[in-house]
């Protein structure tokens, strides 16, 4: 049989609730003045409702045995101890907790308790009162599954936030690797430029430290962005510029001219505005790119080229730096593969890899239908 795995409440209601219905159902049986008080009879009400105190570690077991001794008060003393209250609580607790088929078991070994209790106590048998406590069996039934589904909705939410957290806790750890590369390269540099010519040229140097600190604060600001996404509590968040796009790729063009790359940007198409996701998707395959080139090209020019295309937005970065330069994947694991990554999610493609005619070539490939 399946089981459906809910969360256990504390023993400590089962346990209360089972002692005191059994001390309730002992004060019934000890107070009638007609009933056979005997150590069997004592015997079968307390397994009438004792075994509720195991009633979520044990639902089948614990259902059979307190059915078993109501049927077996009612054959034996023409009695129905706690008047079929424990049946009541085990039919909500096996629909709860196991399978439809076993709450359907439980349900057929109930009605037929249920009427041998009729017919045993002396009691005309009458269809509609058996029916009655049908209605109440297939009530407790109804309420365990709702009960189960309850749960089960819970569990499926709380998988999926947690999935969601993990989404997000890699995206931002790509944002972040962007973001420090990008900046650092351009900072490391610079101040290796300045430290070669502070004593020769001071105006290249001053230049330089310039750039320095520029790349310094962009890195701030874009990081403070990013992280203020984990404030509960924004405040006023029009002070907050938004993520960057494909209007930003000129300013990052020219921030990478400023630390000594030469670098040509090209737009066809019709410019059109698209989703911010896909916009920075471009934007940070761009920033990856160009970081890359300052660090591994050498001596290189580059290029940006942007194609806004009916159906696809095309963004290419190529550079003609020193051919044969190692291209390890597993090395970029925040670089290549992330943005290889981030372009899936809006179904785009990249592809990255060397040039035969020497330099490096990283394409991505965006539709546009889907995105809109």
């Amino acid at each position: 049989m399946c089981t459906v795995r809910t969360p256990l409440k504390p023993l400590f209601m089962d346990v209360l609730l089972a002692t005191v219905l059994t001390g309730l159902t002992l004060a019934t049986l000890v107070g009638r003045p007609d009933a056979a008080v005997t150590p069997a009879s004592v015997g079968l009400a307390v397994l009438s409702a004792a075994p509720l105190a195991l009633r979520q570690r044990l639902p089948i077991v614990v259902a059979l045995v307190v059915l078993g001794a109501l049927g077996a008060a009612s054959v034996i003393y023409n009695d129905l101890p706690n008047n079929g209250v424990g049946m009541l609580v085990v039919m909500f607790t096996v629909a709860t907790l196991r399978s439809r088929v076993a709450a359907t078991l439980i349900f057929v070994l109930a009605m037929v308790v249920t009427s041998v209790a009729f017919e045993q106590t002396g009691q005309s048998f009458v269809v509609s009162q058996v029916a009655q406590v049908g209605l109440l069996l297939v009530g407790a039934w109804v309420l365990g599954e709702g009960t189960r589904h309850w749960a089960t909705r819970t569990e499926r939410l709380a998988a999926q936030a947690a999935q969601a957290v993990s989404r997000e806790r890699v995206r931002i750890a790509r944002e972040l690797h962007d973001i420090v590369t990008h900046h650092m390269s351009v900072i490391s540099l610079q101040a290796g430029v300045a430290e070669y010519v502070i004593d020769a040229d001071p105006a290249t140097a001053k230049i330089a430290i310039a750039t320095v600190g520029d790349a310094s604060r962009a890195a701030l600001l874009d990081m403070r962005r990013l992280l203020d996404v984990l404030h509960v509590d924004h405040g006023d968040a029009s002070e907050y510029a938004p993520q960057p796009g494909l209007t930003q790729v000129p300013e990052l063009v020219n921030r990478i001219r400023g630390a000594g790359l030469e670098v040509a940007l090209v737009v066809t198409g019709q410019c059109r505005e698209l989703p911010a996701g896909a916009e920075l998707c471009a934007y940070r395959m761009i920033q990856e790119s160009l970081t890359n080139v300052l660090k591994h090209a050498g001596p290189a020019r580059a290029r940006v080229e942007i194609d806004y295309g009916a159906h696809m937005l095309t963004v290419k970065v190529s550079d003609d730096g020193a051919s044969g330069r190692p291209f390890d994947e597993a090395a970029a694991a925040h670089g290549i593969r992330g943005m290889r990554e981030r372009a899936e999610l809006y179904g785009g493609v990249l592809t990255a890899g060397p040039r035969e005619e020497g330099g490096f070539t990283v394409l991505l490939r965006l539709p546009t239908d889907e995105l809109r």
